[in-house]
């Protein structure tokens, strides 16, 4: 009674919207992106032990990794922007919102949005992510939230 449900019914369709329609693919090999996470993430620990978290979120978030075959590359760097955001403190977060560009804005809020969204992660950090969510969208406006939405490169 159920195998109607299981056909695929977009295969039919001429007009069906591909994900490859939408955005242009990163043009670099999955693994350069890996390798250029890996090299950022590094670049991040550095700033870190500096103290330059405006530093680091700009280096994790310009050229975020988007798209198929890259999943390794955007979990390293989702790993990355959690430990920039756990070690920031509460006072300093508006500033280094504020010091950001409007794309590294976006780009932040939508880290935002899929740590929140991945299984168990939310209940590690999901008081800080809010946190952040709270002073982006101070800082950014709602037009962030809008832009993040729908923008179909999914970090």
């Amino acid at each position: 009674m159920d195998s109607f449900r299981k056909i695929d019914i977009d295969q039919y369709d001429e007009d069906v919207l591909q994900d490859s329609e939408l955005y242009d693919a990163d043009p670099r090999d999955p693994a350069e992106v890996l390798e250029d996470a890996r090299q950022r993430a590094g670049a991040v620990r550095g700033l870190l032990a500096r103290n330059d978290i405006a530093g680091a979120l700009t280096v994790i978030l310009d050229n975020a990794p988007y798209g198929p075959n890259v999943d390794e590359a955007k979990n390293l760097t989702l790993t990355t922007l959690l430990t920039i955001l756990n070690t920031t403190k509460s006072t300093e977060i508006t500033g280094v919102i504020k010091s950001l560009p409007l794309d590294a804005q976006d780009t932040l809020m939508k880290y935002l949005y899929k740590g929140m969204a991945m299984p168990g992660w939310g209940d590690i950090s999901g008081s800080v992510l809010l946190g952040w969510h709270e002073k982006l969208t101070e800082v950014a406006g709602v037009g962030c939230i809008v832009r993040t939405m729908t923008d179909r490169r999914i970090v």
